[in-house]
């Protein structure tokens, strides 16, 4: 669905803080009151945080993970992505914290599950990027003004608690009057794709667990994953529109023709797709046909698409002039195009690394079972389809179409890497396989990585807003660290 009108009313009354100075907020003159907001009202508003959350955390990971770079090929360093803090903390939470107390009271399951599958993605956005964070002590207002942080460890026991809330509230009839309808701008109120998003998201984050859990995670990922989505159209993401545009058009279209800053598409990706990191056997397969959806080559006919080297001061891997942009009518940088939080297609990758690890594959190894193959395929395929692209030659040539003996996780990893551009779950495969080169063919430390706050490392994790640090010393000081330091499930 796309996004509508929706007014965001910040009220002094929902802050989900950590410390008095987010309650000295100049309330408009008519604002609404908590008590005269519906679940309705607020459910739009949550959806639209929780997306901007997203957004936010991916145009500093993004960087990290190589799909574009800053103008000129320049990296970033340490980031503290401060607007996914407030997106979460100041206006997400404390819109589905009164969604779950306004459904408790009216009976109201199914808008509580949605509410706890929106928290769970939330909280994972959130706790992935900075391992510990507030949430036990949270919402409590200027009852507790500076909250305790609970552990990454204990955040992930609570996402999956919430999700097995979510699957059970969504798996029965609604007992209330009140169902989710219009401000549900993701299913239009459809609870079995809720229920579906809450089984592919579990799949998610057990799959996260991989060191922690080893092939138990894997297993675990797999029996919810045949629960989870069943075709593009589950996909949850939102579209925007000309009221409300979508901000990576914003940045990456309308900013280069203002003079203003945006980003470049970057050679990891682009080396992906034009065949130089896999060459393709098909001499006619130029380069992958998502590609032109996702870059522009300076409008050359015929021009290589050369992308820009991280670090690389505007060169590309062939040391020629890097040219590509993002797509002025991309799938994803369109005025009007979707923010995908989680789709089919990962959910199929996911399916295929599970399988490929259960059946005893390892970072270098080759062969799996048929079930891990098709997987493979049919996420490329689900995201050829979701672009609106003919992957037919792409699909049979043998770069790709290996077989089951022939696939390697690096494989896999590469197609999922693709078909979540511009998704900051791409930052947890990174840290996942610790930036293998086995698993990321070709990855590299940018080029200018030497010259960095911390030479020959990569980053794997947020640091805390500085603000934070002011408002809530005790508890960020507590567990503040290096952006080089692992968090809990990679260490």
């Amino acid at each position: 669905m796309r996004i509508k009108n929706y007014i965001i009313v910040l009220l002094g009354i929902l802050i989900y803080s950590c410390s008095d100075e987010y309650f000295d907020v100049n309330v408009p003159t008519g604002s609404a009151t908590e008590e005269q907001l519906s679940m309705e009202d607020l459910l739009g508003p949550s959806i639209y945080h929780t997306v901007m959350a997203q957004y936010w955390a991916e145009r500093s990971f993004g960087n990290y993970t190589q799909y574009f770079t800053g103008q000129g090929g320049t990296t970033i360093g340490p980031s503290s992505i401060t607007s996914t803090w407030s997106e979460t903390y100041l206006y997400a939470l404390p819109n589905l914290n009164t969604i779950l107390m306004k459904a408790e009271e009216t009976n109201s399951n199914h808008y509580s599950g949605i509410a706890k599958v929106l928290i769970a993605i939330n909280l994972g956005l959130a706790t992935d990027s900075y391992e510990n964070i507030p949430y036990s002590e949270s919402a409590q207002g200027t009852v507790n003004s500076k909250p305790a942080f609970d552990s990454q460890e204990e955040i992930y026991a609570s996402i999956n608690s919430l999700l097995n809330e979510a699957i059970s509230e969504l798996s029965t009839e609604n007992a209330s009057e009140f169902a989710p309808g219009s401000g549900d701008i993701v299913y239009g109120g459809d609870s079995d794709k809720w229920l579906k998003a809450a089984y592919t998201l579990k799949a998610r984050y057990a799959l996260h667990l991989t060191e922690v859990n080893g092939i138990q995670a894997a297993e675990e990922a797999l029996t919810n994953i045949e629960n989870g989505f069943s075709s593009n159209d589950d996909d949850f993401q939102v579209y925007f529109e000309e009221r409300n545009i979508n901000p990576w058009h914003s940045r990456e279209v309308l900013a280069p023709n203002t003079g203003n800053v945006h980003d470049k598409i970057g050679d990891q990706l682009v080396s992906y797709m034009n065949g130089t990191t896999s060459p393709f056997t098909n001499p006619e397969l130029q380069f992958d046909p998502r590609l032109p959806v996702y870059a522009d080559n300076e409008g050359e006919e015929g021009e290589p698409y050369r992308g820009y080297v991280s670090g690389g001061d505007g060169v590309s891997s062939d040391n020629e002039d890097a040219n590509t942009d993002f797509a002025d009518a991309g799938f994803y940088t369109s005025l009007d195009s979707p923010i995908p939080i989680i789709t089919y297609a990962e959910a199929m990758f996911i399916k295929a690394e599970a399988e490929f690890l259960i059946n005893g594959g390892t970072t270098t190894s080759s062969g799996t079972t048929v079930t891990a193959y098709t997987a493979y395929l049919d996420g490329i395929q689900a995201n050829m389809d979701k672009l609106g692209v003919d992957g037919t030659n792409y699909l049979a040539d043998s770069s790709i179409a290996m077989g089951e003996g022939g696939l390697m996780l690096n494989h896999i990893m590469k197609e999922k890497y693709i078909a979540n551009f511009l998704n900051p779950e791409t930052f947890v495969d990174f840290r996942r396989y610790d930036f293998s080169s086995d698993v990321f063919l070709d990855l590299e430390l940018p080029l200018d990585s030497d010259e960095s706050e911390f030479p020959g490392e990569w980053y794997v994790r947020a640091v805390y807003p500085d603000r934070e640090e002011t408002r809530n010393p005790e508890n960020v000081l507590q567990f503040k660290k290096s952006p080089v330091e692992p968090v809990w499930w990679d260490r």
